[in-house]
């Protein structure tokens, strides 16, 4: 579980994030949503400590990072697995080889261990016997599903996805939401998503939190989000007439 207080960010005379505050659970996808500017981003680079932050405070499970040495930073990060937008993917490395770098980073294990690991969690995204090939042999759902593999690979407490269905079609979509919901519940992850995805939202959100201009305005789930009564959230949801279809229906249902 993360705990955020009152975090706020400004840049120069910009207030970026405004006193936001949430419960962000184990074993539960929690979305973060809103336009283009409305300060997801900053949101999960605050969390992480890629940004610092005017003042809150950010608890992971009752440990405050704010307040970490930095020796206590870096334990905490082992326990963090990031999914890029991008993939972020090293080109001249292999498959197996972008898997095992957080292992090289952050263990000790002898290379039979670290072998074993990554073709675990190969084999868990379903991607066993693609070891050798090298980024650019990929399809954009494969190199996701790499950087996810990547992102598990130090069996992680806590899992930040930003935008993972970026430039992927709605079917690719799916099997990575399916994925990341899968392993959040067997591992019982804290998972943080940014996303735009609506079938994200309404397929996936345990946990739900909606940033307008920098501040919270909801937070409920992909039950509640139907049925809000705030416009700006309505507009940002129901932006086309398939949903705005679909909420009539569940409300008459």
């Amino acid at each position: 579980m993360i705990e955020v207080k009152n975090l706020s960010k400004s840049f120069g005379q910009k207030q970026v994030l405004d006193n936001v505050s949430c419960v962000l659970g184990s074993g539960q996808m929690n979305l973060i949503i809103g336009t283009s500017g409305s300060g997801k981003t900053v949101f999960l680079k605050c969390m992480v400590g890629l940004m610092d932050l005017d003042h809150g405070e950010i608890l992971y499970d009752g440990q405050d990072f704010i307040h970490m040495n930095d020796k206590e930073k870096k334990e905490l990060r082992t326990q963090i697995g990031m999914l890029f937008q991008g993939s972020a993917l090293f080109d001249s490395l292999t498959v197996e080889q972008n898997v095992m770098f957080p292992l090289d980073m952050f263990t000790k294990q002898t290379l039979s261990e670290k072998l074993k690991r990554v073709n675990e969690v190969l084999d868990r995204v379903n991607l066993k016997d693609s070891n050798r090939k090298y980024p650019a042999e990929l399809s954009g759902g494969m190199k996701k599903r790499v950087a996810l593999a990547r992102a598990i690979v130090l069996n992680p407490k806590y899992l930040f996805c930003d935008e993972p269905n970026s430039g992927l079609d709605p079917q690719t979509s799916l099997v990575i939401d399916k994925l990341i919901t899968e392993i959040t519940k067997e591992y019982n992850i804290t998972t943080i998503m940014n996303t735009h995805d609506m079938n994200t939202v309404m397929e996936s959100g345990d946990n739900i939190v909606y940033l307008y201009q920098g501040s919270k305005r909801w937070e409920g789930n992909k039950e509640d989000i139907i049925f809000s009564e705030d416009e700006k959230l309505n507009q940002f949801i129901f932006a086309s007439e398939f949903l705005q279809d679909a909420k009539r229906m569940r409300m008459r249902g």
